[in-house]
C-alpha cells in the first residue's frame, strides 16, 4: 500500500496535496464533533446535540427516515463502541468507517509524500456504490424494524 510518489500522480502536487489536507482536515474535524456528544441512547437524534433540527420523519410517520440513527452510530464509533454503532445503524457505522479510513489514508498520503488523489481514483467506485446502497436500503429496513418513536 505504498502508492506512487506524489510527483507521478494524476494531478499537479499541489492539488494532491490539497485534496489529501482537506479530506484529512474534514475527518479530524468530523472526528472532534462527535467526540463530544454523546451518543443519543435512543439510536437516533444525535444529531440535535450538533444544532440540527429534529428529524419530522418520526413526528409526522412514526417511521425512521432512510438515515436514520447515522449520526449517532458515528458518534458511537468515534466513542470506540464499533459493535453498538452497527447495532444501531449498519450504514451509518459503515460511513463513519470509510470515513475514518479515508482521512487516515489522506494524512498517511501526506506524510510519505505519496499522493493521495491516485490511491482515490483506483477506487472500485461501481462496486462501492451498490454495496452502499443495498447497506443504505437494508439498514433502513432493519431500523424501521427496531425503530421505536
Amino acid at each position: 500500500m505504498s502508492g506512487i510518489a506524489l510527483r507521478e500522480g494524476p494531478v499537479a502536487p499541489a492539488i494532491d496535496q490539497l485534496v489529501a489536507g482537506a479530506v484529512f482536515g474534514t475527518g479530524a474535524a468530523m472526528t472532534y464533533l462527535l467526540a463530544r456528544v454523546p451518543p443519543d441512547p435512543r439510536g437516533h437524534g444525535t444529531h440535535e446535540l450538533l444544532g440540527m433540527p429534529p428529524c419530522s420523519w418520526p413526528a409526522t410517520l412514526q417511521a425512521p427516515c432512510p438515515t436514520c440513527g447515522v449520526t449517532t452510530a458515528a458518534a458511537h464509533l468515534v466513542h470506540l463502541q464499533p459493535v453498538t454503532a452497527v447495532v444501531t445503524q449498519p450504514f451509518g457505522a459503515a460511513l463513519a468507517a470509510v470515513g475514518l479510513w479515508l482521512a487516515l489514508l489522506a494524512g498517511f498520503s501526506l506524510l510519505t509524500r505519496r499522493s493521495f488523489v491516485d490511491r482515490v481514483v483506483r477506487l472500485p467506485y461501481g462496486t462501492m456504490a451498490t454495496v452502499g446502497l443495498v447497506l443504505l436500503l437494508g439498514s433502513w429496513l432493519y431500523k424501521y424494524l427496531t425503530f421505536a418513536s
